[in-house]
């Protein structure tokens, strides 16, 4: 595509791709923690069961933070690796971005690359300090670019 004069996704059509997309993350993390709570709840069960002993709710404790941990590394894991595999493959874009016909390139309107597509996703945490300025930066530039997307050279553009 070198050459090509693109056509940037504006920053609502971004916004709703994003929506789309925590919408299903959402359902999908939801259905992660249901066996964990069910799992978390048997055990709690037999806990109360129990007669008292300061040391059975220290591990009791201890179990709700392990299970909380193991959640939140499954979901930041799934997360990263829905957009970075999404966006670095033959569609360029998640479903969100799909549905709403956006794509992610690089500067020259390649597909970018696994590597670049991880680099992308963690520079979306600097774009949200600040009172996410560096996402609504996107409705400012030149090429529609959020501060993730400067950081990795990358663009959004219409289909």
């Amino acid at each position: 595509m070198n050459g090509a004069t693109f056509s940037y996704a504006g920053f609502w059509k971004r916004f709703a791709a994003y929506l789309i997309d925590s919408i299903l993350l959402g359902v999908l993390s939801f259905f992660v923690l249901i066996p964990l709570v069910a799992m978390l709840g048997i055990v709690g069960s037999e806990m109360s069961s129990m007669e008292y002993e300061p040391e059975d709710a220290t591990a009791m404790i201890a179990g709700f933070i392990g299970a909380y941990l193991m959640f939140m590394l499954v979901i930041t894991v799934g997360t990263w690796l829905y957009f970075a595999l999404m966006e670095s493959s033959k569609n360029q874009g998640t479903l969100g971005k799909m549905a709403l016909g956006i794509k992610v390139t690089d500067l020259q309107g390649n597909r970018i690359t696994f590597g670049r597509a991880t680099g992308r996703y963690f520079a979306k945490f600097i774009s949200a300090m600040v009172l996410m300025i560096g996402y609504i930066i996107a409705g400012f530039t030149e090429k529609k670019q959020a501060l993730h997307d400067i950081i990795a050279s990358c663009l959004v553009v219409n289909k």
